[in-house]
């Protein structure tokens, strides 16, 4: 359903892959301060899946010649809409089939034999049973109990780490002398990351995006970031212990490979790793005025008080 200027659904990311990106023999251009340059405007849009789907097993990726069955089987993604109602997804930008995504053989973005997130730690699971028993028939209370994507105040995709979308899958970084900066479209979030080696913030200081401190590794940015709210908007379950390192690594002209690992030991048994290229884009970033549009948030909760009102539970 769409809620005035965001959009709330559900979607499968697809399981359709195009060629593999091939950076040997390329060497990055350098900054005016000698750092390779990472500028300019990215999509990351992606139809591969986040985890490998089950009958795949181990297969980390595909052979060209089944990427290339894929692509002639078209978009099979999960078009369907309750109650006999039609929305032309094509209209808001949400056809798979006017996105553009970076070549990639890979059956998941995450890497590795599973190609899963790993299971949560019997912790974790209580806190999931815990919140969820708390929140149940709270959902509609008022704002604070809505999520923060459906508030405009942060999507859980811009990270990090940065996941794809259904739409605005796109970034643009910016380099000068001891800092890097990544304006994202959704939400018109940017996130300005020192390179001079300063120490993170102290512990009693959290963020919803963390606190990120970047390096360089040869021609790879390598972005640390700590910090973190408990209960923040990337992985609910995530405790103030999240680490999330990312790696940034422009593999041609065009292409721009990007890695992440997530650790937190009181959330999943063991840390996992994911991979998304990145393609240069031509076009402008526009500013994503959410708060603007979100007529949705007030209709959602008169709803509910109307509801109310007459007997029901909002549902």
């Amino acid at each position: 359903m769409f809620v005035g200027g965001c959009v709330r659904y559900r979607f499968v990311l697809l399981l359709l892959v195009p060629l593999v990106l091939n950076a040997q023999g390329w060497t990055p251009k350098l900054t005016i301060d000698g750092q390779p340059d990472l500028q300019g405007t990215w999509n990351y849009g992606s139809n591969v899946p986040l985890e490998r789907p089950d009958n795949l097993g181990a297969k980390e990726f595909y052979t060209p010649q089944e990427a290339a069955e894929n692509r002639k089987k078209g978009f099979q993604g999960d078009r369907a809409v309750t109650g006999g109602a039609h929305y032309d997804l094509a209209q808001f930008g949400l056809d798979p089939s006017q996105a553009r995504y970076a070549p990639n053989l890979r059956t998941s973005m995450i890497v590795g034999p599973e190609g899963k997130i790993p299971p949560e730690t019997p912790e974790a699971q209580q806190r999931d049973e815990a919140d969820a028993a708390q929140q149940k028939g709270h959902e509609f209370d008022g704002p604070e109990n809505r999520p923060l994507g459906e508030r405009c105040i942060l999507f859980p995709t811009v990270g990090p780490p940065m996941l794809p979308f259904a739409y605005n899958n796109n970034l643009q970084i910016f380099q000068s002398p001891g800092y890097v900066a990544i304006l994202q479209e959704i939400v018109h979030d940017v996130r300005v990351i020192p390179l001079d080696g300063r120490p993170h913030l102290p512990a009693s200081i959290r963020q919803w995006r963390g606190d990120s401190r970047g390096h360089w590794e040869h021609n790879t940015l390598v972005v640390d970031t700590t910090n973190f709210q408990s209960k923040g908007a990337f992985f609910a379950s995530a405790t103030e212990s999240l680490h999330v390192i990312e790696r940034f690594t422009r593999t041609a002209e065009d292409a721009l490979l990007y890695e992440f690992t997530v650790e937190d030991p009181a959330t999943w048994v063991k840390p996992w790793t994911a991979q998304l290229p990145m393609m240069k884009d031509p076009n402008r970033i526009f500013e994503f005025a959410c708060h603007e549009g979100n007529y949705g948030m007030a209709n959602t909760l008169s709803e509910a008080r109307a509801l109310e009102a007459s007997g029901k539970q909002p549902k």
